[in-house]
């Protein structure tokens, strides 16, 4: 045997390591490709369900909020039709303009006194103070 025939025993020989070792690459991507599948296929049967419940409760959702969205919208056009009201009186009606700034004038100057009071009922002394129409007694 000389030095070709060595040669090509020993080019033989590493083609066929190299047949083995793409032969053993395969296989194992086949079998990676295999548990690939096996495992889309369990989420693809664990998520259809999940997503029918997700549909469902979206579903159960959605109408109380369009029973909401009804009830703001009712109060919505029944707030700007008061709204409206009352600005049509005031503008038609100005003495009830100026008797509402009166009541309110009024309203204000009785909440002051009344602050007053009680301000004068929590610094008073041991005896008892009592007020009428802004004068005190003892």
């Amino acid at each position: 045997m000389g030095p070709g025939g060595i040669a090509t025993i020993i080019a033989a020989v590493a083609l066929a390591v190299i047949a083995i070792a793409v032969a053993y690459a395969v296989i194992r991507l086949g079998r990676v490709i295999d548990e690939v599948g096996v495992a889309v296929k369990s989420i693809t049967e664990e998520t259809t369900p999940l997503l029918e419940e997700v549909t469902t409760t979206v579903k159960l959702v959605n109408g109380p909020l369009h029973s909401i969205n009804r009830v703001t919208k009712s109060v919505e056009d029944l707030s700007s039709k008061i709204s409206a009201t009352t600005s049509t009186f005031l503008d038609k009606n100005e003495l009830a303009m100026k008797v509402a700034g009166g009541l309110l004038t009024a309203a204000q100057l009785r909440k002051g006194k009344g602050k007053s009071k009680s301000k004068n009922k929590g610094k008073s002394s041991k005896k008892a103070k009592s007020f009428v129409d802004d004068e005190e007694f003892e």
